[in-house]
């Protein structure tokens, strides 16, 4: 994507039933109409890449606002840089997880940034319920280990949000490197 700095761009719980449908094809479209350079998608989870020059925040709101009246998509956005998506993968404090088994790592990206209080938090919760899901946290991103794996797990994204009193979406590890070979072209 020549010209305008990569942003990546992921939609909270769409295309999960009938709740929050869009097809990829209109997600494209609908923000190369805002002006967005090169729109991309990813699987049908709602992962996106495209060109701006607008700061990941102005973004999120305009990516909202638009997408309720256009789309009649209720749905938070969490956008980043293309350095920190490469921070995220970066900083990934499980390498030995990620290798063996991607699918049972998670990258949780929030709204805001979560300290050391909410992380203690989630993991005095999973400890309640008995799991035992392995977090850390990095700024904006938490990194969750699912040992038992993710289907089983009581440690949801609602559980997730609770405990750290932010919104945010996840992705599993295979996603987070399929977005990030997209970045790298």
């Amino acid at each position: 994507m020549p010209g305008e700095p990569r942003r990546v761009g992921l939609l909270r719980a769409v295309n999960l039933g009938s709740h929050n449908s869009v097809r990829m094809a209109d997600l494209r479209a609908f923000l190369a109409d805002l002006g967005l350079e090169s729109p991309r998608t990813l699987l049908q989870s709602g992962n996106v890449v495209f060109g701006s020059r607008k700061s990941p925040a102005a973004l999120e709101s305009l990516l909202e606002a638009e997408a309720r009246a256009r789309l009649s998509l209720d749905t938070p956005f969490m956008v980043r840089t293309e350095d920190e998506w490469h921070a995220l993968v970066d900083r990934n404090p499980f390498p030995s997880e990620a290798a063996r088994a991607p699918g049972h790592l998670l990258a949780v990206l929030l709204k805001h940034t979560v300290g050391a209080v909410d992380v203690r938090k989630l993991t005095q919760t999973i400890a309640v319920q008995g799991g035992r899901e392995r977090v850390q946290a990095d700024g904006r991103h938490v990194y969750l280990v699912y040992p038992d794996g993710i289907g089983r797990s009581k440690c949801t994204t609602a559980t997730i949000e609770r405990a750290l009193g932010a919104r945010g979406t996840a992705r599993n590890w295979n996603t987070v490197l399929k977005i990030q070979a997209v970045l790298a072209g």
